[in-house]
């Protein structure tokens, strides 16, 4: 014998105008004769809200009210016709006046959860439970808006739209983005690197530059949404070997541009190029260079050999740093600023490679050299990274990465690899350059009008920047410095040799002022000094 004793199913309720079906012995269901006179049994009278039902009408099928027909309400019963207690008036979760929604009956087999109709239908195999799928869901969704959180502002909105559409079918050609290079493979475990990465990555850039048979590969960021992008010099001349480049450029997404110089700063060794028509790009945000502390985390983004999108992380090892590289400047415009003189061979190198993958040090031989403040990392930095981020901990550029050094003597022939000790040039100086650049086409300079080296125990008790002669009408010869007198500090850096005091002179546009404190006859004299400008 079939227990045909009908259970609450979960079918949508019928439209307001629609009339119940007559189910027979044999369990078939057939149309009414007409929509006012249901063949089923007779509903139950109407009972108020908390009252109980009775076992006798839980098969009752359920009647709509009408312009002129009162609700009536059929309860719902288990599978052995007994009734399941209904919230009373004073715990339902509906309004005291408002009766709780109907549910249309059905029989206790599973049957096709996508028909709409209310017919009994035929046994299906019971669906698989949802619930693990919509788990897996709200972790995934909680762990981008985790990523969210540390990013901060759009991306993180980023994040969480990226996994939501994952639920689509497809988006538009227009919309498709390309492969990125920020993997996430497990979304429940992210840590701040891998924060930082996905902010900032979609504002890195990598850049190849050639000029016939020579070529090489190094990084940018982007400054602006219309392709405004930020590099070294040295990656747009080719290490100072080449003026008439052709530059091409691969976004995160994986979009290629062309390129076009707009200029160059060989004393700061930063350029700026311009995308060809690129439009909705993200511009990176910039950070203050200024308030980082040493053992700040640094994390570098950039094409170390060409492999885009690379990630690496440490902490900001040292500040105020001071270094000599060769001139990068192009052979049509030769920089003929000597900044210090009798300088050794030192042991920091641009970090890029050439089209055979070793570092190209032609420039090296230049009798020309710059002088350049920078923050030293131990993040791990190679040839190909000249021109990427250095970011701190919120994803914000804090410095331009420029150098590496070597352990050892380095030539063309052999590469040069990390070795724990890279530098970036800061970013407060790198975005002053980057605007007069765009604004002007060209950067400035100060220029303290003094030749200087360092000072040693024959001359000097203090360790700091010697004064050789003072220029006439300069800018120091203004400021009351002479012959003799030793520079310790300069606008607020402490100040070791003369790299140290040109580094920090070059950082000053031309006019700009600092405070200046020398030594004098065992004592210390602080004056304020107006720059001039160098000449380019």
């Amino acid at each position: 014998m079939t227990d045909n004793t009908k259970d609450s199913g979960t079918t949508p309720d019928p439209a307001d105008d629609a009339a119940a079906f007559a189910v027979t012995e044999s369990g078939e269901a057939t149309p009414p004769t007409s929509p006012a006179a249901p063949t089923g049994p007779p509903a139950p009278p109407a009972q108020p809200a908390d009252a109980q039902p009775d076992a006798q009408s839980a098969d009752a099928a359920p009647v709509r009210n009408t312009a002129d027909q009162a609700q009536t309400i059929a309860y719902p019963t288990d599978a052995f016709g007994r009734p399941i207690e209904t919230p009373t008036a004073s715990t339902s979760p509906y309004a005291p006046s408002v009766a709780p929604p109907t549910y249309a009956t059905a029989n206790t087999y599973p049957t096709d959860s996508s028909s709409t109709d209310a017919y009994p239908g035929q046994p299906f195999p019971a669906a698989k439970s949802r619930e693990p799928g919509r788990r897996k869901g709200s972790v995934a969704l909680i762990a981008a808006l985790a990523i969210g959180a540390l990013v901060g502002g759009s991306s993180g909105a980023g994040i969480t739209a990226l996994i939501m559409s994952n639920q689509n079918n497809g988006v538009p050609v227009s919309q498709a983005a390309g492969p990125s290079n920020v993997v996430v493979n497990d979304s429940t475990s992210v840590n701040q690197i891998t924060a930082v990465a996905a902010k900032a990555s979609p504002s890195v850039v990598t850049i190849d530059v050639a000029n016939g048979a020579s070529g090489g590969t190094g990084s940018g960021v982007i400054l602006t949404e219309d392709g405004y992008v930020l590099t070294n010099t040295h990656v747009v001349t080719l290490d100072g070997a080449a003026s008439d480049v052709t530059i091409e450029v691969k976004s995160n997404d994986g979009k290629l541009y062309t390129a076009t110089l707009v200029g160059t700063d060989p004393i700061s060794d930063l350029a700026v190029i311009k995308l060809t028509d690129a439009s909705g790009l993200t511009p990176i945000s910039w950070g203050d260079s200024s308030e980082l502390n040493v053992g700040d985390s640094a994390i570098a983004i950039g094409a170390p050999l060409g492999l885009s999108g690379t990630v690496t992380d440490g902490i900001v090892s040292a500040l105020n740093r001071s270094i000599t590289v060769a001139s990068s400047a192009a052979p049509s415009s030769p920089d003929e600023t000597v900044p210090d003189e009798g300088q050794s061979q030192n042991p920091f190198f641009f970090d890029f490679p050439d089209q055979n993958g070793e570092q190209s040090q032609g420039s090296q031989s230049a009798t020309a050299s710059i002088a350049l403040p920078v923050i030293q990392t131990d993040a791990a930095i190679n040839p190909g990274n000249s021109g990427g981020a250095l970011l701190n901990g919120q994803g914000e550029l804090i410095g331009i990465n420029v150098a590496i050094a070597s352990a050892g003597t380095t030539t063309a022939s052999s590469a040069a690899g990390s070795i724990g000790v890279g530098f970036s040039i800061p970013s407060n100086f790198a975005k002053r350059i980057a605007d007069e650049i765009i604004a002007n086409g060209a950067a400035t300079h100060g220029l303290l009008g003094a030749s200087v080296k360092d000072a040693s125990s024959s001359t000097s008790s203090t360790v700091g920047a010697l004064i050789v002669e003072a220029t006439s009408g300069g800018a120091a010869e203004k400021a009351g410095l002479a012959e003799g007198d030793v520079v310790t500090n300069f606008n607020g850096v402490p100040i070791t040799d003369s790299i140290d005091l040109t580094a920090q002179v070059r950082v000053l546009p031309a006019g700009g002022t600092a405070d200046l404190t020398y030594v004098r006859d065992g004592k210390s004299i602080t004056v304020s000094v107006t720059v001039g400008e160098l000449a380019s």
